[in-house]
């Protein structure tokens, strides 16, 4: 067993150094591929790609996989009361057991993991996985294109193929499960529709009778924040505000891309980008502080799993939770800005003419916007609401491609009482679709709703947090993070992270009590 288990862990960094690649292919395509490198690095993408899917596959490693995993009841066996009644399964069974009982728990939870992983794999054709993957990637180039263009035609016949295609690939890997389910599950496991469906319920029934009482106290005058700034001064506030809320540099790098993300290489290399705007720079700041708390919960992983199923956090619902901790519940509150507001009025000078409270009320207008990445943390939840039926139209009733932008501007006056003039600022805005990431966006509400929670045991173990925020003690919310969050990575669900935290299963009134609270104070009425 050893001697397998030592094979195994060889095979495991073999098979990381292929997603080491992979990652550094997809962040230069992202970032600083010139248009005419795009094909080759597309190219290189689909080789590697494959080559990794062969890895993840090969019986070399299901052998390994198997040999290495539990086995209650080996394949003779029909049942546990044959293992009774058969002396000599019974010992291949308790030699089994024993062996799996042997591993320490990150390599038995890794073993089961990869064995799920690879019987879902092993289902799905090469070529059909390599195929898979080039339509992606040349995807999510034309999305780009379009999105510019703010032209729908040019995107469609793309998405068409990345839908049919991600249903086809979900269907090979369990072809009794229903798509959407399952990728759900895959972005954050243990979740499924009943459930996201009762708490973004819950949710909404709670939120329309506190955007009322935001809309009838009227928008603040927030003219003094209008100006053009200065790009590069905008990337040394990012530098500020990452360092500030605890990216490690040594750790992380930097860089410029269409969409903001945060990518992964490994503990001691996770890169975020930012996209700048010379008329928004709040919009490129809490992008900084949302990717930044992204990365240090991947900074901040127990070094001892790396190379294991636990490095990967794939709960994206927890890892959303992160970022949208210190974008929203640290970062838009004036006790986050108190220590460093100064510091952004030296970076960029404008800001010295910004009385904090009027910075304050900019960061918390609350209003209907067609930008999703842009959306104050209330609204937010109903362009998330948008995109998760969006995707039940395009799973459950197969919508046609071509009735996909109506139905979206549609819901976009349902929910939210505005209508896309283009297709830029609507269908298009994200990026998710283009690489097959449907199942994704129910993880960033999922992650608020976590949030709410999270504030709640903080406060209640660390007390106020306005009053840790405004003496500059931000480190001590980083490290209450690290410890009780980013350092386990994947070792457990979400659920179970929030019962480790919290003590509670989900729920969406955290969150709206935290709303409540926030926005009569900064409204000024009644809950």
């Amino acid at each position: 067993m050893n001697n397998t288990l030592d094979q195994f862990k060889e095979y495991l960094h073999k098979m990381r150094q292929y997603d080491h690649v992979l990652t550094l292919l997809y962040w230069d395509l992202s970032t600083l591929a010139p248009e005419k490198g795009v094909e080759a690095r597309t190219n290189a993408i689909n080789y590697f790609s494959t080559e990794a899917f062969r890895l993840s596959t090969a019986d070399e490693y299901g052998k390994m996989l198997h040999t290495l995993s539990e086995m209650e009841v080996p394949p003779r066996c029909a049942s546990a009361a044959d293992c009774s009644r058969d002396s000599e399964n019974a010992l291949r069974c308790a030699a089994a057991a024993e062996q799996f009982d042997a591993l320490d728990e990150t390599m038995q939870l890794t073993v089961k993991r990869y064995l799920r992983d690879y019987e879902r794999f092993k289902r799905i054709p090469e070529e059909f996985y390599s195929a898979y993957t080039e339509v992606k990637t040349r995807s999510e180039r034309a999305w780009e294109k379009a999105k510019r263009a703010a032209d729908f035609s040019l995107f469609a016949p793309h998405l068409e193929k990345v839908i049919s295609m991600t249903k086809e690939y979900v269907q090979y890997m369990e072809p009794d499960e229903d798509p959407y389910e399952v990728l759900l599950d895959m972005y954050e496991e243990g979740m499924d529709s009943a459930t996201i469906d009762r708490v973004f319920d819950e949710l909404k029934e709670g939120l329309l009778p506190l955007l009322k009482k935001i809309e009838e106290s009227g928008r603040p005058d927030l003219s003094a924040i209008k100006g053009t700034y200065d790009i590069q001064a905008q990337k040394k506030v990012q530098d500020m505000l990452l360092s500030y809320i605890g990216f490690n540099k040594d750790a992380g790098a930097t860089a410029e891309s269409e969409h903001p993300f945060t990518t992964d290489l490994c503990i001691g290399d996770v890169r975020v980008t930012n996209h700048y705007n010379e008329k928004d720079p709040i919009s490129a700041m809490f992008s900084a502080i949302h990717e930044g708390g992204h990365a240090i919960f991947g900074q901040n992983i127990d070094p001892a799993y790396e190379d294991t199923a636990l490095e990967q956090v794939n709960m994206m619902g927890l890892h959303e939770s992160q970022s949208r901790f210190y974008e929203n519940i640290l970062g838009r509150r004036i006790s986050f800005w108190v220590p460093i507001y100064d510091k952004l009025g030296e970076l960029l000078p404008q800001f010295k003419e910004i009385p904090l409270d009027t910075f304050c009320r900019a960061i918390n207008d609350v209003h209907p916007s067609m930008i999703r990445t842009e959306a104050d943390e209330v609204t937010y939840c109903l362009h998330i609401i948008l995109r998760y039926e969006m995707e039940k139209a395009i799973f459950r009733d197969n919508t046609p491609v071509d009735e996909l932008p109506q139905l979206w501007n549609d819901k976009m006056e349902e929910l939210l009482g505005i209508r896309p003039k283009n297709d830029g600022e609507g269908i298009l805005q994200d990026m998710h679709w283009s690489d097959g990431s449907f199942g994704y966006f129910p993880s960033y509400l999922l992650g608020s709703m976590y949030d709410g929670m999270f504030l709640e045991a903080l406060e209640k173990e660390k007390g106020s947090v306005d009053t840790i925020l405004e003496e500059g003690r931000i480190s001590e919310i980083t490290a209450w993070l690290n410890e009780k969050i980013h350092r386990y990575g994947s070792r457990y669900t979400s659920a179970e992270v929030l019962q480790r935290v919290c003590g509670k299963e989900l729920s969406a009134q955290p969150l709206l009590d935290y709303f409540n609270r926030k926005y009569a104070g900064l409204y000024t009425f009644n809950i």
